[in-house]
């Protein structure tokens, strides 16, 4: 996982707390003064929430691929296989010798 301006924050933060500041002032008042010259000039506004939308794409045999524009989050099998795997990104690929069926949970963000 890479490190992100925001990430990198709490220790920014940190160490600005720990140098010397006016002692007049409340601590929430420097705690106050201090997060906001942090934040100047940082990107650190989230993406708006987005909702997700999931669907599930069972076919017979050992693999069951997504519709455009989703992704696999999971996969299932039959007669109890629990080995599978995820090719592309799109496509679950169930890895037992006999398998029946094979379930794709597919999902997207809207």
């Amino acid at each position: 996982m890479k490190p992100t301006p925001c990430s990198l924050l709490i220790p920014i933060l940190l160490l600005l707390l720990m140098s010397p500041g006016s002692t007049q002032q409340s601590l929430d008042a420097i705690v106050d003064e201090r997060i906001k010259e942090a934040l100047q000039g940082l990107e650190c506004n989230p993406p708006a929430p987005k909702s997700i939308s999931c669907t599930s794409v069972t076919n017979s045999g050992k693999l069951s691929s997504c519709p455009s524009g989703t992704f696999v989050t999971g996969c299932a099998c039959g007669y109890g296989c629990g080995s599978w795997d995820i090719r592309r990104e799109t496509t679950c690929h169930c890895q037992c010798s006999v398998v029946d069926w094979t379930t794709a949970r597919c999902c997207r963000l809207i």
